[in-house]
């Protein structure tokens, strides 16, 4: 067997998407052969070199599987948790070690896809695979076609970030209640980025519902429940 990075090798067990074990790496939370290793560019032979993560061997997973959860509010997306708060890993109940592709933060709602194969979380994840995702919000005010077309257009969130260009649907004005519930598409990542959008267009977000993940919807699944992704849907997202 051929030799592999180590960041390739944790992600392909399962521990975290590449990144993530990169970091892993650097802070020296990994061992090859009895020995703490944080270069980046160090490099394993799988077959012959015993890998540590947190002094337990890490092996690769032979069957991957790929989950759809509905995320409901009140669960973090985070594996370890010292608050004492609810995980989305507490209500996917499988045999194997799996991580959730991306995150929800706890107030919202909706599609979560979670897996044991670190390269499908390395490349959904990664800024250059632009998947669409859809979310459901519901804010404050009526919103303007003006304010839908800044929101299409791009604004200004974190430190003179421009968003990209979005997809942006008005979907009800409840005039008694002083609100819109309106559909933003967005394919990029940044933290808390649609409650900074609207925020940028001075409208505070009351609801948020991610309803779709490229073109894989949760309509068909209550909050809290999860299903296994079909080979269509996977091979659709990895074509993304």
């Amino acid at each position: 067997m051929e030799e592999m990075r180590l960041q390739k090798y944790l992600a392909a067990s399962g521990i975290a998407s590449r990144r993530k074990c990169e970091q892993l790496i650097l802070e020296g939370k990994v061992e090859v052969n009895g020995k703490v290793v944080q270069a980046l560019g160090a490099k394993i032979n799988p077959k012959t070199d015993e890998v540590k993560y947190n002094g337990k061997i890490v092996k690769p997973e032979e069957e991957k599987i790929y989950l759809l959860l509905n995320k409901p509010i009140g669960y973090v997306t985070t594996a370890k948790e010292q608050f004492g708060r609810n995980k989305v890993l507490d209500l996917v109940k499988v045999e194997k070690r799996i991580v959730p592709v991306g995150r929800l933060d706890m107030y919202t709602s909706g599609a979560l896809i979670l897996t044991n194969d670190g390269d499908f979380v390395n490349r959904l994840t990664h800024p250059k695979h632009e998947i669409d995702k859809t979310y459901n919000v519901t804010i404050s005010g009526r919103i303007t076609k003006e304010e839908v077309e800044k929101l299409e257009q791009g604004v200004v969130i974190d430190n003179n970030y421009k968003t990209r260009p979005a997809k942006v649907k008005i979907l009800k004005i409840e005039e008694q209640k002083n609100q819109s519930r309106i559909q933003i598409t967005i394919h990029e990542g940044k933290n808390r980025q649609v409650r900074k959008m609207c925020q940028a267009i001075h409208k505070k977000v009351l609801a948020l519902h991610r309803c779709k993940i490229g073109n894989i919807d949760v309509k068909d699944l209550k909050l809290g429940e999860w299903r296994y992704l079909t080979e269509k849907e996977i091979k659709s997202l990895l074509e993304s």
